[in-house]
């Protein structure tokens, strides 16, 4: 929990990624969604609230985004439920290779017309796995955007879907994914520190020319560690 809260207030991604695997084989999918959402809102506020500066999101992408994220998440609490454990692995690692797949650049500075689908997807990835972020860096990456300005486009954007996953499993009446809440007492304050340590790294990459290169590595890492726990599962 703490290397992800890290990893995450590092580079904006990958909390859910590195997190999800565990808490799937340990306490079950739908628990481990509840869980894992209401802690990325905590350390996604912390990030966007706390760090004294003012944050520079993309503002109109992040409204579509949010706004197409909202029939996406219902679809995903349909699949919670349709899926044990190991499938739900398999998709989400899948998910992170079809995002390295069909990455492409496009022109510096371009608007980015694929808003609606990413909403779409991350919608269904956020009640369906808790991790959101490889449809959002399909959308973001090879666009000319400073890495801080992705960064906090991509937390805004997980600020936004952490509520509107939360609503879906409400309205849906998936209770199951809020059984094992007294866990938040443990895991809270290690996410705290997790995304307080993670801050200096970012600045590290904010002044470089690393950061791309170090999210493509994020989401290989997050297959290899959804891989296995899928193996450990079945």
């Amino acid at each position: 929990m703490l290397a992800g809260a890290a990893l995450q207030s590092a580079t904006g991604f990958g909390f859910s990624m590195l997190a999800a695997p565990l808490l799937f084989v340990l306490i079950g999918p739908a628990p481990a969604v509840g869980l894992l959402i209401l802690i990325s809102l905590e350390i996604n506020l912390l990030t966007l609230g706390t760090e004294r500066r003012r944050p520079r999101p993309l503002w109109r992408d992040s409204a579509v985004v949010l706004a197409w994220s909202i029939p996406g998440a219902l679809v995903g609490v349909v699949v919670l439920r349709a899926l044990d454990a190991v499938w739900l692995q398999v998709a989400l690692s899948a998910s992170v290779l079809a995002t390295l797949a069909i990455r492409r650049r496009s022109v510096p500075g371009s608007r980015g017309r694929g808003a609606p689908l990413t909403g779409l997807a991350a919608g269904a990835l956020t009640t369906s796995t808790s991790a959101a972020g490889p449809p959002l860096l399909v959308h973001l990456l090879g666009r000319g955007h400073a890495p801080g300005q992705v960064r906090d486009t991509i937390t805004l954007c997980f600020v936004g879907l952490n509520p509107i996953g939360l609503a879906a499993l409400l309205v849906t009446g998936t209770g199951t994914a809020f059984d094992e809440l007294s866990l938040l007492f443990a895991l809270v304050p290690a996410a705290i520190v997790g995304q307080l340590a993670g801050r200096r790294a970012f600045a590290r990459l904010a002044k470089g020319e690393g950061y791309e290169p170090v999210l493509t590595g994020v989401l290989l890492l997050s297959v290899a560690a959804g891989l296995v726990a899928a193996i450990v599962t079945a």
